[in-house]
């Protein structure tokens, strides 16, 4: 029988375990695609397969972080490590591409468990000060992952079937519920009320439909954006009469509206618009304006991967002696300044710079996101501490569904006043990114429209990273206690 004592190390152990088992999954299914498009067909459905499991996990996060703190972390836990195991068995197993997509959504409601779960378990266990090394360990895994990924990948679709992509889960997944059940017991009185069925139903909608919508915007026709537009309206209204009218809501409006946890909410959806403008447009410029290898750009992105956990490890470390809010608004500072390089960045500019300014961008988002995290969780009560987690990461999901949107429409924008993109097909640029450093002429007038869209969806991200800073100097002072007990 085991102890009833919690095992602080060990815990954590499986809190990394099934962080990394979250994390891994973006990078890995990205290097296998190729060879599952190219069993299963349905080409245009390629982009659904990462829509589908962002979708369903930014919908769930803020419903099973309400039932982390009405039901208890170690039974939310162990239910989304079940969902997302049994998310990866049946996608291993998918015969065609919509039946992916199905089972990428059973994945992403297990990942929208797992990830704010896990957090809160952190913020239960370890005071503010013992926190500072332990967000700095957390960050590594993102780390690691983002560096294993495409590795395991290309490993795995050389020697076996890309349906071990998804079933190497499952021994981590099974440690890392091994852990939880054996070493994670919780000695706080779990929070008072119950969960409103109908009110998490409606909100999972009407969070899903907005993002479905914002995805087909540029993936779907107007009969199929009109549709899931009016589905979006009409969930949304139905949920806010349901909030108003519920004794126990999905939502507090009072939580969510205190100033450092609006603020601290805003620097995380604005942050999560920069990153997903990072990571889908700065490859593009290495390669299609610098006329760089795909290796090259890889480089240049990699650097915010790597600038994160270090900033989350510096930033910590500087907690004690110049204060959470200091710190988090260093961070939203260093974030412009990084998207700065961006907007300056020509054709002729190295690629170490671009690399510079991707490093610089992840520092600031490492800095402000460990100071966020720890600064929310010390202002509320064990029974609020998975809601107001599990609010930072949606805002941040939510955020990188409106920055694809938005810097996807800038882009188009900008392609479609260029004289010479009016007239250029998806293959013509298809072709000038494949070119890479092989023929660094190209077709001038494309490169040429390319870097001036590219340029102008730059100053928009810059334009958003000044909010960053902005909504990090909203952030009030807060006094935390010297030391708070063990789960309290």
């Amino acid at each position: 029988m085991p102890s009833l004592t919690t095992h602080r190390p060990l815990v954590l152990a499986a809190v990394m375990a099934a962080n990394f088992m979250i994390a891994i999954e973006a990078t890995i299914v990205s290097t296998a695609m190729p060879q599952i498009v190219g069993q299963l067909g349905g080409l245009q459905l390629y982009s659904w397969v990462f829509s589908a499991f962002l979708l369903t996990q930014t919908a769930t996060t803020v419903v099973f972080g309400k039932l982390a703190d009405l039901a208890g972390r170690k039974t939310v836990m162990l239910v989304g490590i079940v969902i997302f195991l049994f998310g990866s068995i049946l996608c291993g197993f998918a015969w065609s591409m919509p039946s992916l997509i199905i089972f990428r959504l059973v994945q992403g409601v297990g990942a929208g468990a797992v990830q704010p779960t896990a957090m809160t378990i952190v913020g239960d266990l370890y005071s503010v000060h013992e926190r500072a090394k332990i967000q700095g360990w957390l960050a590594s895994v993102w780390a690691l992952s983002a560096v294993l990924g495409p590795m395991a990948g290309g490993l795995i679709i050389q020697h076996f079937s890309w349906a071990w992509i998804f079933w190497m889960n499952l021994p981590i997944g099974a440690l890392a519920a091994a852990g939880f059940w054996a070493y994670l017991h919780e000695k706080s009185a779990r929070g008072g009320g119950r969960i409103n069925h109908l009110s998490a139903a409606v909100f999972t909608i009407a969070i899903a439909a907005i993002m479905a919508d914002l995805t087909a915007v540029s993936t779907s026709g107007e009969f199929e954006i009109g549709v899931i537009t009016v589905v979006a309206v009409v969930a949304v209204a139905l949920f806010v009469i349901q909030e108003r009218r519920s004794p126990e809501p999905m939502i507090s409006l009072e939580l969510w509206g205190r100033r450092p946890i609006a603020a601290a909410n805003g620097a995380s959806l604005l942050c999560g618009m920069v990153m997903i403008g990072l990571t889908s447009f700065l490859p593009v410029f290495v390669q299609g304006v610098m006329q760089k290898s795909p290796l090259i750009a890889g480089f240049a992105l990699s650097s915010m991967v790597l600038g994160w956990p270090v900033g989350a490890t510096v930033g910590v470390r500087g907690f004690k002696r110049f204060g959470v809010r200091t710190v988090l608004r260093t961070g939203g500072l260093l974030v412009p300044a990084g998207a700065f390089v961006f907007v300056v960045l020509t054709a002729e500019s190295s690629p170490v710079a671009a690399g510079l300014g991707s490093l610089v961008v992840g520092l600031g988002m490492g800095l402000l996101s460990s100071a966020s995290i720890i600064l929310i969780q010390e202002i509320v009560d064990w029974s609020e501490r998975g809601s107001v987690t599990a609010s930072f990461l949606f805002a941040r999901s939510l955020g990188s569904t409106f920055g694809a949107t938005v810097f996807g429409a800038v882009l188009n924008f900008g392609l479609f006043r260029s004289g010479h993109a009016g007239n250029a097909s998806s293959d013509q640029l298809r072709r000038l990114l494949e070119r890479g450093s092989v023929d660094a002429g190209g077709d001038s007038g494309l490169r040429a429209a390319l870097e001036q869209s590219l340029h102008m969806t730059f100053v928009s991200m810059f334009g958003i990273a000044l909010m960053v800073a902005a909504a990090a100097f909203l952030v009030p002072r807060v006094v935390f206690a010297a030391r708070r007990a063990l789960a309290e």
